[in-house]
Protein backbone atom coordinates (compact mmCIF):
# COMPACT_ATOMS: atom_id res chain seq x y z
CA UNK A 1 0.00 0.00 0.00
CA UNK A 2 1.26 3.31 -0.80
CA UNK A 3 0.41 6.35 0.84
CA UNK A 4 1.40 9.91 0.06
CA UNK A 5 0.73 13.43 1.12
CA UNK A 6 -0.03 16.81 -0.72
CA UNK A 7 -0.02 20.00 1.17
CA UNK A 8 -0.80 22.85 -0.65
CA UNK A 9 -2.67 25.95 -0.05
CA UNK A 10 -5.02 25.04 -3.42
CA UNK A 11 -7.10 22.69 -1.21
CA UNK A 12 -10.15 24.25 0.56
CA UNK A 13 -10.93 21.12 2.62
CA UNK A 14 -8.98 17.92 3.49
CA UNK A 15 -9.84 15.59 0.57
CA UNK A 16 -8.98 11.63 0.50
CA UNK A 17 -8.61 9.67 -2.53
CA UNK A 18 -8.21 5.66 -2.26
CA UNK A 19 -6.63 4.68 -5.59
CA UNK A 20 -7.40 1.26 -7.11
CA UNK A 21 -7.63 -0.94 -9.86
CA UNK A 22 -9.99 -3.78 -7.94
CA UNK A 23 -12.58 -2.91 -5.21
CA UNK A 24 -11.05 -5.55 -2.69
CA UNK A 25 -11.86 -6.92 0.30
CA UNK A 26 -8.73 -3.99 1.77
CA UNK A 27 -10.05 -1.71 -0.49
CA UNK A 28 -13.51 -1.64 1.47
CA UNK A 29 -12.12 -2.21 4.66
CA UNK A 30 -9.80 1.05 4.33
CA UNK A 31 -12.80 2.97 2.87
CA UNK A 32 -15.15 1.57 5.93
CA UNK A 33 -12.19 2.91 8.22
CA UNK A 34 -12.18 6.22 6.52
CA UNK A 35 -15.87 6.73 6.84
CA UNK A 36 -16.16 5.64 10.36
CA UNK A 37 -13.81 8.49 10.87
CA UNK A 38 -14.93 11.33 9.09
CA UNK A 39 -18.26 10.69 9.07
CA UNK A 40 -21.33 12.10 11.45
CA UNK A 41 -21.19 10.03 14.57
CA UNK A 42 -24.27 8.88 15.93
CA UNK A 43 -25.60 9.34 19.64
CA UNK A 44 -27.79 7.69 21.45
CA UNK A 45 -29.38 7.55 24.88
CA UNK A 46 -29.41 4.04 27.17
CA UNK A 47 -32.21 3.20 29.68
CA UNK A 48 -30.43 4.93 32.59
CA UNK A 49 -30.84 8.25 30.45
CA UNK A 50 -27.01 8.23 29.57
CA UNK A 51 -25.80 9.42 26.20
CA UNK A 52 -23.56 7.79 24.24
CA UNK A 53 -21.80 8.21 20.83
CA UNK A 54 -21.94 5.03 18.76
CA UNK A 55 -19.89 3.91 16.31
CA UNK A 56 -21.31 2.62 12.92
CA UNK A 57 -19.13 -0.79 13.07
CA UNK A 58 -20.43 -1.52 16.43
CA UNK A 59 -24.33 -1.35 15.31
CA UNK A 60 -26.13 -3.90 14.59
CA UNK A 61 -29.62 -3.49 14.10
CA UNK A 62 -31.61 -0.09 13.96
CA UNK A 63 -35.70 -0.79 14.30
CA UNK A 64 -38.80 1.17 15.44
CA UNK A 65 -40.09 0.16 18.35
CA UNK A 66 -43.28 2.72 18.76
CA UNK A 67 -42.48 5.58 18.26
CA UNK A 68 -38.89 5.24 19.08
CA UNK A 69 -36.09 4.57 17.07
CA UNK A 70 -33.55 2.09 18.84
CA UNK A 71 -30.04 0.97 18.02
CA UNK A 72 -29.30 -2.20 19.34
CA UNK A 73 -25.41 -2.53 20.00
CA UNK A 74 -23.70 -5.36 22.04
CA UNK A 75 -23.43 -2.98 24.59
CA UNK A 76 -27.07 -2.97 24.77
CA UNK A 77 -29.92 -0.75 23.41
CA UNK A 78 -30.12 2.73 23.10
CA UNK A 79 -32.62 5.64 21.75
CA UNK A 80 -31.55 8.15 18.94
CA UNK A 81 -33.14 10.96 17.80
CA UNK A 82 -33.61 10.50 13.93
CA UNK A 83 -36.20 8.68 12.29
CA UNK A 84 -35.59 5.85 10.72
CA UNK A 85 -35.31 6.29 7.00
CA UNK A 86 -33.25 8.97 7.70
CA UNK A 87 -30.90 6.49 9.63
CA UNK A 88 -31.26 4.06 6.87
CA UNK A 89 -30.00 7.43 4.24
CA UNK A 90 -26.56 7.98 6.71
CA UNK A 91 -26.04 4.31 7.00
CA UNK A 92 -26.76 2.90 3.53
CA UNK A 93 -23.06 3.41 2.23
CA UNK A 94 -21.87 1.99 5.39
CA UNK A 95 -22.78 -1.80 5.24
CA UNK A 96 -26.47 -1.42 6.52
CA UNK A 97 -29.94 -2.43 4.30
CA UNK A 98 -33.05 -2.28 5.25
CA UNK A 99 -34.51 -5.50 6.13
CA UNK A 100 -38.54 -4.54 6.93
CA UNK A 101 -40.19 -1.89 6.99
CA UNK A 102 -39.25 -1.51 10.76
CA UNK A 103 -35.70 -2.65 10.81
CA UNK A 104 -32.12 -1.95 9.17
CA UNK A 105 -29.45 -4.22 10.11
CA UNK A 106 -25.74 -4.04 9.55
CA UNK A 107 -24.94 -6.54 6.95
CA UNK A 108 -21.15 -7.06 8.49
CA UNK A 109 -22.45 -8.58 11.97
CA UNK A 110 -24.78 -11.26 10.33
CA UNK A 111 -23.57 -14.69 11.54
CA UNK A 112 -26.06 -16.83 9.76
CA UNK A 113 -28.68 -16.91 7.71
CA UNK A 114 -31.93 -19.28 7.94
CA UNK A 115 -34.31 -19.84 4.73
CA UNK A 116 -36.03 -23.01 5.57
CA UNK A 117 -39.07 -20.81 6.11
CA UNK A 118 -40.76 -20.55 2.93
CA UNK A 119 -40.28 -17.01 1.37
CA UNK A 120 -38.61 -15.40 4.41
CA UNK A 121 -35.17 -15.52 5.47
CA UNK A 122 -34.31 -15.46 9.73
CA UNK A 123 -31.24 -13.74 10.33
CA UNK A 124 -28.53 -14.57 13.29
CA UNK A 125 -27.00 -11.80 14.41
CA UNK A 126 -22.94 -12.06 15.88
CA UNK A 127 -24.73 -10.56 19.35
CA UNK A 128 -27.48 -13.54 19.14
CA UNK A 129 -30.15 -11.38 18.45
CA UNK A 130 -32.73 -13.24 15.62
CA UNK A 131 -34.94 -11.33 13.25
CA UNK A 132 -36.62 -11.49 10.10
CA UNK A 133 -36.25 -10.08 7.00
CA UNK A 134 -39.41 -9.39 5.36
CA UNK A 135 -40.77 -11.10 1.81
CA UNK A 136 -40.72 -7.81 -0.05
CA UNK A 137 -36.62 -7.36 1.06
CA UNK A 138 -35.68 -11.35 0.43
CA UNK A 139 -33.99 -10.63 -2.96
CA UNK A 140 -32.56 -7.63 -2.36
CA UNK A 141 -30.68 -8.63 1.04
CA UNK A 142 -29.59 -12.30 -1.11
CA UNK A 143 -27.83 -9.79 -3.85
CA UNK A 144 -26.44 -7.25 -1.37
CA UNK A 145 -24.68 -10.65 0.55
CA UNK A 146 -23.39 -12.11 -2.99
CA UNK A 147 -22.15 -8.53 -3.17
CA UNK A 148 -20.01 -8.24 -0.17
CA UNK A 149 -18.97 -11.90 -0.73
CA UNK A 150 -17.55 -10.85 -3.96
CA UNK A 151 -16.36 -7.74 -2.79
CA UNK A 152 -14.40 -10.07 0.20
CA UNK A 153 -12.78 -12.79 -2.45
Amino acid sequence: MKISTDIDSKYKELELKVCSGDMTGEVRSVVNELHEIFDRNLTGTDEKGNKRILRRSEIFSAYSEGQRVMILTIDGRFVVPQKLYELENELQEADFIRISKSEIVNIRKIRSLDMSITGTIRLVMKNGYETYVSRRNVAKIKERLKKVREENS
